[in-house]
């Protein structure tokens, strides 16, 4: 009695389902999209490296670690990466811009270094040096002032 059916009642009658659009047929099978890759965390990347016979004259401007092994004539940025120059790197310059500045080889210029400078035994530099942070082995020539600034 509660679940009864009038067929008479227009309230209860079922209707008949709209017909399925026709299928469109196509020259070649659709392909699903591929799932996106899981994006793997980015692995510590070499240094980018200009070799010993490389000789730049002008502005280096880099988004990742360098390391100078040849010789440069001219400004540096690497801000927020590290500037390594090697034991056979040459770099003369109005200004070098980095987060952290290795030196190995002979330098002459300023240094700007937002957390730290470090010059190595058998390094020369000649500039002045704002950083965080100095460290100057034995052995190594610095000529030139040091400001020392908080991070």
């Amino acid at each position: 009695m509660w679940n009864k059916k009038h067929e008479d009642d227009p309230r209860h009658k079922q209707t008949a389902p709209p017909p399925a659009p026709a299928p469109v047929s196509s020259p070649k099978p659709m392909e699903a999209p591929a799932p996106p890759r899981p994006t793997p965390p980015e692995a510590p990347r070499s240094p980018a490296i200009l070799g010993k016979s490389v000789i730049v004259k002008g502005q280096i401007f880099s988004q990742e670690d360098l390391t100078i092994d040849g010789e440069v004539d001219g400004t540096v940025s690497a801000e927020g990466h590290r500037l390594t120059i090697g034991p056979s790197g040459k770099l003369q310059t109005d200004g070098v811009k980095a987060r952290e500045v290795i030196v190995m080889g002979k330098m002459n210029g300023s240094v700007e270094a937002t957390e730290k400078v470090y010059i190595r035994k058998d390094a020369h530099l000649v500039g002045d040096v704002q950083t965080a942070g100095i460290i100057i082995e034995d052995g190594a020539y610095f000529k030139g002032g040091i400001d020392i600034r908080k991070p």
